[in-house]
C-alpha cells in the first residue's frame, strides 16, 4: 500500500524550503553588521600592508 499524503501540507511544507532556502541565501549575502564588514576591511588592509612590507626592492 502506498502511503497517503495530505497535499495542503505537502504544498505548504515545498513553500517554507523555498522561503528557509532564500533566506539563507540572503543572510550569507548580507549577514555581516556594519562593525563586521569595518573589522574585515581593517584586517585585510593590514595583511596586506604586511605583505607589501615583506616584498623586496628591485
Amino acid at each position: 500500500m502506498s502511503k497517503v499524503i495530505n497535499l495542503n501540507r505537502a504544498r505548504k511544507d515545498r513553500q517554507r524550503a523555498e522561503k528557509r532556502a532564500a533566506a539563507d541565501q540572503n543572510a550569507a549575502r548580507h549577514g555581516l553588521s556594519k562593525a563586521e564588514k569595518m573589522l574585515e576591511a581593517a584586517r585585510a588592509k593590514k595583511a596586506d600592508a604586511a605583505l607589501d612590507g615583506h616584498k623586496l626592492d628591485e
